[in-house]
């Protein structure tokens, strides 16, 4: 009897040590098992192009590269790799991989640190909360500067709220000043405390990164009712793209100056970092960046076909079609297309005068 109570208490003994294994181990499996990209397939299209990146940088592999020989997290990991994958060539050339990895540490505190930070879809995070830059502006350390500076004062605020209070402080740092400089980063524009609205919507947009809100700049080429263009901010806020004025507070989203003059565009778009797949019309892919059309979210659209034939009436392929707004007294082109095995080009545009239909 002695012996079997002996053997009884060496089995629990054991099972309880084994219990206590699991428990340290498991939540390390998980951690390295968890994937910044969930689809294999885009988790491979990524790859690839970081691998061609690689071949292109090569002269800097060790500033750039080393980096990832760290033993990191997967999920930072694979942050990294979509980063370099489709960062501009002067990115390859002048930054290191310290400051890729420290953009991608902050940006997981930050959507950590916030409590809607958990509800953001990864494609949404990936495109508009990841990326350090915005437009062609000189990247800088704006993301943690931003986060350390605003989380005490966001940390007890709804995501809608948050987004709202983050361009009062943007208002705070920046007024408007016509300027021929393209375009100061984040940490000039607040030293300078102005800019156009290239810049004030540049340094929004990296605010609201800074502290988890997905954001893009959005940029009307040119207006169809009077000369010039304009560049504002949209902002996604618990399923849903609002836009605001950037550095210009209103008490709520989807209040703004340009919202009567939006309505009446022929034109309206954005930059995606990277190759994005999300449901709005493309207008433009490439290796490193996707161009879409946000038009339907402030105006009446139509789509505007145009078939393109030889002089015998054959549909000509390939042919490249501007599709052009009049202001500045010229013609000027919003979008390009090529057009298809049928010779057609369209585009889904705003119903205004329209010429040459």
């Amino acid at each position: 009897m002695r012996k079997n109570k002996l053997t009884i208490g060496k089995a629990r003994i054991f099972w309880f040590s084994l219990s206590i294994i699991l428990l340290i181990y498991l939540p390390s499996c998980r951690h390295q098992s968890n994937h910044f990209i969930s689809s294999p397939a885009y988790r491979e299209l990524v790859h690839k192009q970081y691998l061609k990146r690689m071949e292109i940088a090569k002269g800097r592999h060790k500033k750039l590269f080393e980096i990832m020989n760290q033993p990191l997290p997967v999920e930072e990991k694979e942050a990294l790799e979509f980063l370099y994958a489709f960062m501009p060539l002067s990115d390859l050339s002048n930054l290191d991989g310290q400051f890729f990895l420290d953009q991608v540490k902050v940006a997981f505190e930050a959507r950590n640190f916030f409590s809607w930070g958990k509800n953001i879809p990864e494609e949404i995070f990936r495109h508009f909360v990841l990326p350090y830059r915005v437009n062609n502006e000189n990247p800088d350390n704006a993301r943690s500067v931003f986060f350390e500076e605003l989380k005490e004062q966001l940390k007890n605020l709804n995501m809608y709220q948050a987004a709202l209070e983050v361009n009062h402080w943007c208002h705070e740092k920046v007024t408007y000043r016509s300027t021929d400089e393209r375009t100061s980063a984040p940490l000039a524009t607040v030293k300078t405390a102005f800019g156009r609205c290239g810049e004030e919507s540049t340094f929004t947009v990296a605010a609201l990164r800074a502290v988890s809100i997905p954001s893009r700049q959005v940029y009307t080429p040119r207006w169809a009712h009077t000369d010039d263009n304009h560049a504002w901010v949209e902002v996604w806020v618990d399923g849903r793209w609002y836009y605001l004025g950037a550095c210009e507070p209103e008490p709520e989203l989807n209040m703004a100056w340009f919202t009567g003059p939006a309505k009446r565009a022929m034109m309206i778009h954005t930059t995606v970092f990277g190759q994005y797949n999300g449901p709005e019309e493309v207008l433009l892919k490439t290796d490193l960046y996707t161009k879409i059309n946000l038009l339907p979210n402030y105006a009446p659209t139509s789509r505007l076909t145009v078939t393109v034939k030889d002089k015998e009436g054959k549909p000509v392929p390939g042919a490249s079609v501007d599709f052009c707004i009049y202001n500045y007294a010229e013609f000027y082109p919003a979008v390009t297309q090529l057009t298809d095995s049928h010779g057609q080009a369209s585009v889904l545009t705003g119903r205004s005068d329209r010429l040459g239909q």
